[in-house]
């Protein structure tokens, strides 16, 4: 059983969270029609969702936001404050792609979202990357949430946090927001990928964001990058 994150040779453990019935039915089907997938509990509400994460340990728990008793949101902040679920992540379930909920989440900790209408190999392939421990974001799509809510500040509030960060990994942060993968950072910034990694985990461990998917949201609130810039 896996208690600390999916590797090439283990099985990736998901929970998905969801109030309607046929929605968890149908991504069941999907998630347990692959051989390195298996879903391994089914909430219909954000409680059952937090307590199935602290039994299960799952690798990912696919959350929608819109859920009665306990909101998806709440459910995230729950599972990202609780240090035994370090390991566990969040992939919120949205109809919207422009959905200021998924905002929250993203801020609450979230590693990404897809909108409920993906194609089936799509929801594979993105349970996936947030099991090995990518944020799954979407970059034209994540661009224009971040910008759409981002935007609505004034102005960025100070972020005392940036002044630790280097001038190269100032861009590394602004790379990491225009949805850039390792490797292409490293041809942005003409170092080896094992460089640009390791600028990106550095980064990391001094703001303290949980993955790539909170750096898009605080270069955006620090006003490190400005909405429509990476347009």
């Amino acid at each position: 059983m896996n208690r600390g994150g999916a590797t090439a040779d283990t099985t990736v453990r998901v929970v998905i969270a969801d109030d309607q019935t046929l929605v968890r039915a149908g991504f069941r089907s999907i998630v347990d029609g692959e051989p390195d997938l298996s879903v391994v509990g089914e909430a219909s509400d954000g409680a059952e969702a937090a307590r199935l994460a602290r039994v299960e340990r799952p690798d990912v728990v696919l959350m929608d936001i819109r859920m009665p008793v306990v909101d998806g949101l709440e459910a995230t902040r729950n599972i990202v404050a609780d240090e035994r679920l370090r390991d566990v992540k969040v992939v919120i379930l949205t109809m919207f792609d422009l959905d200021e909920y998924v905002y929250g989440a993203l801020k609450a900790g979230a590693s990404g979202f897809l909108v409920k209408d993906t194609e089936p190999m799509e929801l594979v392939h993105g349970v996936r990357v947030a099991a090995r421990g990518d944020a799954l974001l979407a970059p034209t799509v994540t661009r224009r949430l971040i910008s759409e809510f981002a935007g609505r500040l004034k102005e960025p509030p100070p972020a005392p946090m940036l002044n630790s960060l280097t001038d190269r990994e100032r861009e590394v942060v602004a790379a990491v927001a225009a949805g850039l993968s390792n490797e292409e950072i490293a041809r942005r910034l003409v170092v080896s990928p094992a460089t640009a990694k390791t600028h990106v985990s550095r980064v990391l461990t001094k703001l303290g964001a949980r993955d790539r998917a909170q750096l898009v949201v605080i270069a955006y609130e620090s006003g490190l990058v400005r909405p429509g810039w990476l347009a």
